[in-house]
């Protein structure tokens, strides 16, 4: 960064201006418009959430667009489009001289005020955001071979990150696959009738067994209000992220997953020791010393929610019932074939999911140095004469 040091200390050694938002910059509110009345096209339509919410024809604005969602569970999310969109539930914030203020600055600097932007939500029902809350924040406006120095430099830790979770989605898409291949048993034989899976032979068919007869099955007991923040024990909910209590109700190694809500059939948790556990979340205690707590928890990542699917009477799953759980069906294969499988697939969980190793922790990693360097680039002493 030696350049911007440079830089700074030819043309900003007093200090930079810091302008009001609204001095350098209009806010203009998109247009609505609804999935029913778009035409289906390449377009992403920018609305209140983080990702577009579907895709249109025709373009409202150009690429470059920095775009701040108006209202709903992300109101205030700053996003910047490379490409032509549809601003729709969002408001645009466009810079009215790019020889003044430069765009990626500018969004970069609304970035760092991320934080700042949320905490101008209103509204007791739907939060939303507006263009006038947000207009009276100060920026700092230095020279603009500093400004474009700045995002060359912050670009620069963008593309690495986004380079990283490239690499993470394809590892995802790689451990997916070998694990739906390492967990299909009966998916070729061989011309003796012996099954084949993966340079393995089984002189049988593979024997399947239910849930219920290996395992004992059962809720919790436990409220979501009894969390606390500083809690002892693991308390499983039915959500992915685990929280914590000072009390716990089970002393095992079990396979966890949510019985209703948003993630049923998808969300499993892996405990071996003291957890508490929610009334409407179950616990799936292996105790046939013939099968792996490991094993039929990968069985389950892979399995699982296409089988509740198959069994649910609505079109998307809302709920699990006992004998859901009770019926499905594990195969039986030995204890070292259960080793071997669970052995390939700890390293692909911990390559992927991981946040303490793994392309996980070296993304957070990279997201913390950028933050931090963001901040500090983007903090300047004040001019206050001319």
């Amino acid at each position: 960064m030696s350049k911007l040091n440079e830089l700074i200390e030819k043309l900003c050694t007093n200090g930079v201006k810091y302008k009001k938002l609204e001095e350098v910059c209009d806010f203009n509110r998109g247009t609505s418009i609804t999935s029913k009345n778009a035409i289906e096209g390449e377009v992403p339509v920018i609305s209140g959430g983080q990702k577009p919410a579907f895709y249109h024809n025709i373009s409202n604005r150009p690429a470059g667009t920095i775009t701040i969602a108006g209202s709903g569970a992300y109101a205030g999310y700053v996003a910047f489009w490379d490409k032509p969109i549809f601003c729709a539930d969002s408001f645009s914030v466009d810079v009215k001289d790019e020889k003044i203020l430069n765009k990626k600055f500018l969004c970069y600097y609304l970035l760092n005020r991320q934080q700042d932007i949320y905490n101008k939500k209103t509204g007791a029902g739907i939060a939303h955001v507006h263009g006038k809350d947000i207009a009276k924040f100060n920026i700092p406006v230095p020279p603009m071979e500093v400004q474009c120095e700045i995002v060359r430099i912050l670009d620069k830790f963008t593309e690495i990150e986004e380079k990283l979770e490239l690499e993470l989605e394809a590892r995802k898409k790689q451990y997916e696959y070998y694990r739906n291949k390492l967990l299909n048993f009966d998916e070729t034989a061989n011309p003796c009738g012996c099954i084949h899976t993966h340079g393995y032979f089984y002189e049988q068919k593979i024997e399947y067994i239910k849930l219920k007869d290996i395992a004992e099955i059962g809720t919790g007991s436990s409220n979501t209000n009894e969390e606390l923040e500083n809690g002892k024990y693991p308390f499983f909910v039915r959500s992915p992220i685990v929280r914590y209590k000072n009390d716990y109700e089970y002393d095992e190694k079990a396979i966890i997953t949510s019985g209703d809500g948003v993630g049923v059939g998808k969300i499993f948790h892996l405990i071996n020791g003291k957890y508490a556990l929610h009334q409407r979340a179950y616990r799936i205690h292996i105790i046939n010393v013939e099968f792996k707590t490991e094993f039929i928890y990968y069985y389950m990542k892979a399995k699982f929610y296409k089988y509740i699917k198959e069994k649910s009477f609505h079109s998307s799953v809302t709920s699990i019932r006992r004998p859901m759980l009770n019926d499905f069906l594990v195969p039986k294969i030995s204890i070292e074939e259960q080793e071997r499988i669970v052995k390939i697939l700890d390293k692909f969980e911990k390559i992927c999911n991981d946040i303490s190793e793994g392309l996980p922790a070296e993304i957070e990693a990279r997201k913390q140095q950028y933050e931090y360097y963001r901040e500090k680039l983007l903090t300047f002493k004040e001019l206050k004469n001319d």
